[in-house]
């Protein structure tokens, strides 16, 4: 089905440095501008950051700095951007949340007005999460093909749980699934270990993701103003009373029990 438009839509995506908006820069921006007639143009931008890029972020893209040493910077494209999307409505996925924030960033940046209050922002993850609900009852009609009765009675949830996971093996036996690395394997087995490893969204040193593991297996902050930095290196140099704080705080004994396990490895090293 084609999109009822009665201006153009520009459909974009960003590669980034990272994932913090206020301080990770674009590196690269496909525009795919679909117009009322439902004509395409495309336009697509490797972009210079000015800074380097992380190793994390090169897994994910495989942008490298030698990729975009002779690339422009922003500044340099930022009127040739804002003129191709003119009075355009902006749609991505997950957009909303990231890509028009860091482009608004880029564009501030640089001094350029880009100005939002007249343009329509589709997010198709949002529709996706919104339509297909990702609740326990969701999940039972989904898998089961039944309706949850008695939903949010625990016993009632327990036994729909268990049905869920039963169902989800069945669903996945061999079937195969792709990392954001690009490598592809089969991961939902009947085996509690690899059940529980393909559980794990992101690697966490406490049980509530406080503190994080980087690429390198260290310890780094998830929250605040060091996020993404080693949280031993805070600790014992940039902001040595950071662990006074947090011990002081209301974070859970979890969280403690970590920092306080990297804090008395600094001192025995």
């Amino acid at each position: 089905m084609e999109l009822f438009l009665t201006r153009p839509l520009v459909v974009f995506d960003l590669e980034t440095t990272g994932v913090h908006v206020g301080s990770d820069r674009i590196i690269q921006i496909c525009l795919l501008k679909v117009m009322p007639d439902h004509s395409e143009v495309v336009k697509n931008h490797l972009i210079n950051p000015e800074i380097p890029i992380p190793a994390e972020a090169t897994m994910v893209h495989g942008i490298r700095d030698e990729d975009v040493a002779d690339k422009p910077i922003f500044g340099q494209l930022a009127g040739e951007i804002a003129a191709f999307i003119g009075n355009s409505d902006l749609a991505g996925y997950n957009s909303n949340k990231f890509d028009v924030p860091l482009l608004v960033e880029e564009f501030h940046r640089v001094g350029h007005d880009f100005d939002l209050k007249h343009r329509h922002l589709i997010d198709v993850q949002n529709i996706f999460h919104k339509m297909e609900q990702r609740t326990l009852k969701a999940a039972y009609r989904f898998y089961c093909g039944q309706e949850l009765i008695n939903a949010h009675d625990a016993e009632a949830d327990t036994r729909a749980t268990l049905e869920v996971l039963k169902a989800q093996v069945e669903r996945y036996h061999n079937a195969e699934f792709t990392d954001p690395a690009g490598n592809v394997s089969t991961p939902v087995v009947n085996r509690v270990d690899a059940l529980a490893k393909f559980s794990v969204m992101q690697p966490k040193a406490d049980l509530v993701g406080h503190i994080g593991l980087d690429a390198q297996g260290r310890e780094v902050f998830n929250f605040g103003k060091h996020k993404g930095k080693p949280v031993e290196q805070v600790f014992s140099k940039d902001e040595p009373t950071y662990y006074d704080w947090m011990m002081k705080g209301d974070f859970p004994w979890s969280t403690k029990q970590v920092i306080t396990a990297i804090k008395l490895r600094g001192f025995n090293k």
